[in-house]
């Protein structure tokens, strides 16, 4: 039997919807197919261990996963729960025409419980655009997903709970969230505030001006003498973020997994506080094993000038 379920891979801030195809055959033997990388080859042990800790197996048949589109990487241990489905529904453990409605993603534990993903709200953000019924993913990504309209979105803890949903004995409660109250309660709402500095007064001024006129600043001195206590509130007296921004830094702060457990929208400037020894390369967003990146110039106008080499092989 072929059924196919849906899950989505996240390329940088954005994702693609991946068609996961199962069939159940005759004979004996595993097939996971469509460019998987190691993480995605070993969901076959992982699902196996959380169906029999929860009451199920896979069946003793030979069973086909292809994940398309196959020119495209898949990368990491979310598609478990997408491939977990597909081998039930084929194995008619799972009796229920919605599973193809739903995009699916979560990494299982060997108990069934469902771990945290990344990149959460680009996968939504394509399954809307989509036309999908909804998200089915970890408790913990539901506000995050939420934080997209029009789409039905399930947190669940385990896989039971995904199985007894589509077979209609229990009814899960779906994740929403009002985006603009959450934006607006969350928007003055900060860890550290510029109003808790005490004196320097004359690299407060400083910071004011540069905050108001939108200008770059560089802080000297040496350690201990507030560098990074006054950088780390800055971000208080900058002008808000709209909701589009506070979108975009969200999708990138998903995609990295530093999204909180309890807020679904980034509503504060982000500040990142990199290490003094840091390269220029990594200062600049790194690069793949295949550059080098080398800081050429930096020009009257404070553009920087970035050179990038080719390493042969």
């Amino acid at each position: 039997m072929l059924v196919k379920t849906y899950g989505s891979a996240v390329h940088g801030i954005t994702a693609t919807t991946v068609t996961v195809e199962v069939n159940i055959g005759q004979g004996i033997n595993f097939y996971l197919v469509g460019l998987p990388d190691s993480a995605v080859k070993e969901s076959h042990q992982r699902i196996d261990a959380a169906l029999k800790n929860n009451g199920l197996k896979i069946p003793g048949k030979q069973i086909t996963v292809n994940m398309a589109p196959a020119d495209i990487r898949k990368e990491g241990s979310a598609y478990d729960l997408t491939i977990a489905v597909g081998i039930l529904a084929a194995s008619e453990q799972i009796i229920s025409e919605e599973v193809s409605k739903y995009i699916i993603m979560g990494e299982l534990a060997l108990d069934g419980e469902l771990r945290p993903i990344k990149g959460t709200l680009p996968i939504a953000i394509k399954a809307k655009q989509e036309g999908f019924k909804g998200v089915i993913l970890p408790e913990e990504n539901a506000k995050e997903a939420a934080v997209v309209d029009g789409l039905d979105i399930y947190g669940i803890t385990n896989i039971k709970q995904i199985i007894d949903f589509f077979n209609g004995t229990i009814d899960l409660q779906k994740t929403t969230i009002n985006i603009e109250n959450e934006f607006l309660a969350r928007l003055d709402d900060f860890e550290y505030d510029f109003s808790d500095v005490k004196g320097q007064e004359n690299i407060k001024r400083a910071l004011e001006i540069s905050a108001s006129g939108g200008h770059n600043v560089i802080l000297i001195g040496p350690p201990g003498a507030g560098k990074t206590m006054l950088s780390k509130r800055m971000p208080s007296i900058l002008p808000p973020l709209t909701l589009d921004e506070a979108l975009e830094t969200t999708k990138i702060h998903s995609v990295a997994g530093r999204t909180s457990k309890t807020m679904g929208l980034v509503t504060k400037r982000p500040f990142r506080s990199p290490h003094h020894t840091i390269s220029d390369v990594a200062l600049v967003g790194g690069v793949n094993y295949q550059s080098r990146c080398k800081i050429s110039k930096v020009s009257a106008n404070n553009t920087l000038y970035i050179k990038v080499n080719k390493i042969k092989s």
